[in-house]
């Protein structure tokens, strides 16, 4: 599925065009006039096609190196995309590789590595940094500095936050979120939100929609997706939030989307 939301607060949901292939566990980024969507789950194992969107409809950019991967993230910085962690193949081992794409160069290269495997968490890019929120090991950034926000390892979720300056090479607590793994989350305008996830502790997907501001002590729940869902990553393109792919309460992989302007986010 794919939401682009109208509003996080007050808005209508409509529908974009569908993935080629169904999916979850996947990542996406907006990167600079398109939208990609990297790895994940689908109905033949870990797709290796790397679907690109331009604003009217999908078709195949690259493939992943290596045999895949599910529940990594992914961000844009620099005019190449950062595919983050993830979960090797179709299991569920965590990897610490960061891997780089130029669309340029439609090239792959690799990166320094997270300071620990972790997958099904989310990326977002804040300040010229790279932040990771949620998964079985995630960061993100705000205010110039990487945050690592919850996560999943097993059969655990985490709700935790870590910090990292990277001009002090240091690591900070930061804002807990009840804990869960799998959720989306984007930057839009100076601000973090994060989308749905789920809590292996209750069995239950969730639908509920995180913000935490600059400088803020707590997250706040301040809306709600029309439906529960895990897996489903965000971007923010054309004005606008899209909630890409998912898996709802039966965690089947979905090609659905739904989409907006953006105006209404407060």
């Amino acid at each position: 599925m794919v939401l682009a939301v109208a509003a996080v607060v007050v808005g209508s949901w409509s529908k974009a065009p569908p993935l080629l292939a169904a999916r979850s566990a996947h990542a996406v980024v907006a990167a600079g006039d398109s939208v990609y969507a990297l790895g994940g789950s689908g109905a033949g194992g870990t797709p290796l096609d790397v679907e690109r969107f331009d604003g009217k409809r999908w078709s195949v950019a690259t493939t992943l190196p290596g045999d895949g991967l599910n529940a990594p993230a992914a961000v844009a910085l620099g005019g190449r995309i950062y595919l983050v962690g993830g979960f090797a193949g179709t299991t569920n081992l965590p990897v610490d590789d960061v891997r780089v794409y130029d669309p340029a160069s439609r090239a792959w290269s690799s990166a320094a590595p997270l300071p620990a495997p972790r997958g099904g968490h989310a990326a977002v890019v804040l300040d010229a940094k790279i932040h990771v929120l949620g998964g079985g090991n995630s960061v993100s950034t705000i205010g110039g500095k990487l945050y690592a926000i919850g996560g999943r390892s097993g059969l655990s979720d985490y709700g935790d936050v870590y910090a990292y300056d990277a001009a002090r090479d240091a690591w900070a607590r930061g804002p807990s979120i009840p804990p869960r793994g799998a959720a989306g989350a984007v930057v839009y305008r100076g601000v973090i939100y994060l989308f749905g996830g789920e809590s292996q502790a209750s069995g239950k997907t969730l639908g509920d929609v995180l913000r935490l501001t600059r400088g803020a002590k707590s997250w706040r729940r301040v809306s709600a997706l029309p439906t529960a869902r895990s897996y489903a990553h965000a971007v923010v393109f054309h004005d606008a939030v899209f909630v890409v792919g998912a898996a709802a309460r039966s965690a089947r992989a979905t090609r659905r989307r739904e989409a907006g302007s953006s105006s209404g986010i407060s």
